[in-house]
């Protein structure tokens, strides 16, 4: 049998599009993880599309779209008004930076861990919070 030949593989940024060489990679990313959060909570709501589409007043279109992480038509703002009117407070934090440039990430919490703000990370996108599990946390907020 012949051998096959090798394949050179390359740790990413993880950031995908940073690696795909988007123009803005952090605000694709970002939006990516806004949709994901939009998704999860429209099928933990058991809304089909047009009802979804009611609640976040677009038309079913966009919202197949949104649920096939489709968010290039909308800003990062809209996608928040999104996640607003599905019934979910969203903050927005601003802080010294820990590193030589400061972040931009998605943390979302359940209600208890709302309350207590020492529950560190509890659902980070792998992307952001590596491969720590909700209990471990992360410590980056």
């Amino acid at each position: 049998m012949k051998s096959q030949p090798r394949i050179k593989v390359e740790e990413g940024s993880r950031n995908v599009f940073a690696d795909l060489g988007f123009r803005n990679p952090k605000r694709e990313q970002l939006k990516a993880d806004l949709t994901l959060q939009i998704y999860r909570i429209i099928k933990a709501k058991g809304l089909n599309q047009a009802q979804a589409g009611a609640v976040l007043g677009i038309k079913q279109p966009h919202v197949s779209g949104l649920m096939r992480g489709q968010s290039g038509a909308f800003s990062v703002e809209r996608l928040m008004e999104f996640l607003a009117a599905l019934g979910r407070d969203v903050e927005i934090t601003v802080r010294p930076k820990r590193k030589d440039h400061g972040e931009v990430s998605v943390l979302v919490r359940s209600r208890s861990e709302a309350v207590d703000r020492r529950a560190g990370c509890v659902m980070w996108p792998s992307q952001l919070c590596g491969e720590a599990t909700p209990s471990e946390g992360t410590g980056a907020h």
